[in-house]
């Protein structure tokens, strides 16, 4: 992994503790990461998820698009998800686990949630990138 992604890592599991983030290396000098235990709550029928993402090696340059959480989403009123939410997704992708020492897949439901503007003078960072999509989901 490429010395930004290993600080970003850093960055993350001093958020959300050390034993709750799963990383695994790709090929380039990235990583995927799964951050277990996130708190979702209302409008959600679960209580929390894992949320996983891939971090590019061209961290802090990148975007990082999209974030997983958990198959079985769902709105406690039984609505739809709404805009920006999808289903039917793995996480890690199956072109992924080829990498040795990859993290097995799950099934996920996919969080789009770009960052068109992206700020590459160090503001949004990949943990700053995950409280925002976390904030996004439960404003929903």
């Amino acid at each position: 992994m490429s010395p930004a992604v290993e600080k970003a890592i850093e960055a993350i599991r001093g958020q959300f503790g050390r034993d709750n983030v799963l990383v695994a290396a790709d090929r380039e000098g990235g990583a995927y990461v799964i951050v277990e235990g996130v708190p979702l709550g209302a409008p959600f029928a679960q209580d929390d998820s894992w949320l996983g993402f891939h971090i590019p090696s061209t961290c802090p340059y990148a975007d990082v698009y999209p974030h997983f959480v958990r198959s079985d989403l769902s709105r406690r009123d039984g609505g739809a998800l709404g805009e920006g939410i999808s289903g039917n997704h793995n996480f890690p992708s199956p072109d992924a686990l080829k990498t040795p020492g990859a993290m097995p897949a799950r099934a996920a439901v996919q969080i789009s949630r770009r960052s068109n503007r992206k700020d590459t003078a160090g503001i949004e960072t990949p943990l700053h990138k995950l409280l925002k999509v976390i904030q996004w989901l439960k404003s929903r």
